[in-house]
């Protein structure tokens, strides 16, 4: 399908390469079908020429492999190509391999191998457009109305009943559509004020500067108060007109890569439901207090937005080991992290600015602090149950990112991505054509700066 027509008129069908889907019985959750064979996915481009599909197509006839799916657009880096995105069945990954190098010495244009699991030299696949998010969103790795069993929630159920709600809004939600409006009980919102009125008390001596300037604005244009839990959609909305940046619903935890996917488009992946009443200054996952008191905040900052979209830009077609190097990163920064400014240390990180005893005990003399260098942030061990021993200490925002960025540099795969915020999709510049296109924008852009200089002169 044509990625402009995927825009418009949406894609809520079957998705190529997509896992098969079954819906659980009594319930609207979406569940992976396990009995499914794997599926081996490529792309690959050809010159709009007679002949040169056929030509292609014999190569896998002739290593004897059937095509389950095939699909194609035209190229959105070269006018003169189509894009051929194919799906081959497991049992043919090894005549694949060679098929793979006849297409790169035999047939002009591009190769990409892609896989949700790494292969050899593959590729892991990864969204290419912002609709592609709806492609794993539904794939959470826990919780949901499913509780373990030493959640404060476990036995409650109608708590339980409630989670169900809020999982089925998560996982009817599409990309484009208005985030449902919540009516939360009387309970909830007194859970809320709870938590709301005491981390209010230590914002103005323990938070950064940055999330005390954007806090009032939220106050004031996105309903945050004691008595009253805000909307995600007007949240979202507040953001975009901000950073660019949006709340998109989701029903749990998802896995370290889909989740910092997101954050590469400026997506964040927020809960809806709250704690539960029993223990307020508790929860033992991510719930709405910890998304719109600890993370939406700095959301709003230009500076951590860019620094948070470069670790999701990084994560993007990065080998596992190097997932989870960066998810540690992002444990130590965006949820953990702590900066200097000026002379004092203040919390940034969305786990300490929601949580009242840490954000107290994270700035005493108690834990280590080691300066941020994310080669060795990245592999520092942390516990997830209880306050962290080590914290890591950003000189600031900017300087973070530059420092993430060339961590990133450091990651081995064959090609770099950029975000293109006008038609909301990564770019990948892996050709001179690609490369061409930058340095008009740059230029452009650069020319700008220029004019504007001198206007100031």
């Amino acid at each position: 399908m044509d990625a402009a027509d995927k825009r418009v008129n949406g894609d809520h069908g079957e998705t190529p390469g997509e896992p098969v889907v079954t819906t659980r019985r009594g319930s609207m959750y979406l569940e992976e079908e396990t009995t499914k064979s794997e599926v081996f996915s490529c792309i690959f481009s050809l010159k709009q020429e007679v002949g040169a599909l056929a030509k292609t197509l014999r190569l896998f006839e002739e290593k004897g492999i059937n095509l389950t799916h095939i699909e194609s657009r035209p190229s959105r880096n070269n006018k003169e190509e189509y894009e051929f995105f194919i799906n081959v069945d497991s049992s043919c990954s090894q005549a694949l391999d060679q098929v793979v190098v006849g297409l790169r010495t035999q047939i002009t244009g591009l190769v990409h191998e892609l896989s949700r699991n790494k292969q050899k030299d593959t590729v892991p696949w990864f969204p290419n457009d912002i609709q592609d998010l709806d492609r794993f969103a539904n794939q959470i790795l826990s919780y949901g109305s499913e509780l373990e069993s030493d959640h404060p929630g476990f036995t409650d159920t109608v708590y339980r009943s409630r989670r169900k709600e809020f999982a089925d809004i998560a996982y009817n939600y599409r990309h484009g559509q208005v985030i449902p409006k919540v009516e939360y009980t009387e309970m909830e919102k007194v859970t809320w004020g709870t938590v709301f009125q005491e981390l209010k008390t230590l914002y103005p001596t323990h938070a950064c500067r940055e999330h005390n300037r954007v806090f009032p604005l939220l106050e004031k244009y996105c309903g945050y108060r004691q008595d009253n839990i805000p909307q995600l959609e007007e949240i979202s909305r507040f953001l975009q007109s901000c950073t660019g940046f949006r709340l998109r619903p989701v029903a749990g935890l998802l896995s370290s890569r889909d989740f910092l996917a997101g954050l590469a488009f400026r997506v964040f992946h927020s809960t809806q439901y709250i704690r539960h009443g029993s223990k307020p200054m508790y929860t033992p996952e991510p719930d709405i207090c910890h998304e719109l008191l600890g993370h939406v905040p700095l959301f709003a900052d230009p500076s951590f937005a860019q620094f948070s979209q470069e670790i999701g830009l990084a994560s993007l077609g990065a080998p596992d080991e190097f997932i989870e190097k960066l998810a540690t990163v992002y444990w130590f920064t965006v949820e953990f992290g702590l900066c200097k400014q000026g002379s004092v240390i203040k919390a940034y990180g969305a786990g300490l600015l929601s949580s009242f005893g840490e954000l107290q005990y994270c700035l005493t003399d108690k834990p280590q602090l080691c300066p941020f260098e994310p080669e060795k942030t990245s592999l520092q061990k942390y516990p997830i149950t209880e306050f962290q021993p080590v914290y890591f200490v950003a000189e600031s925002f900017e300087d973070a990112k530059e420092r993430v960025r060339k961590f990133a540099a450091t990651i081995p795969r064959p090609f770099t991505v950029r975000y293109n915020a006008y038609t909301q999709s990564i770019e990948v510049l892996d050709n001179t054509q690609q490369l061409r296109n930058l340095a008009e924008n740059i230029n452009n852009e650069m020319g700008l700066l220029c004019n504007a200089l001198k206007k100031l002169e």
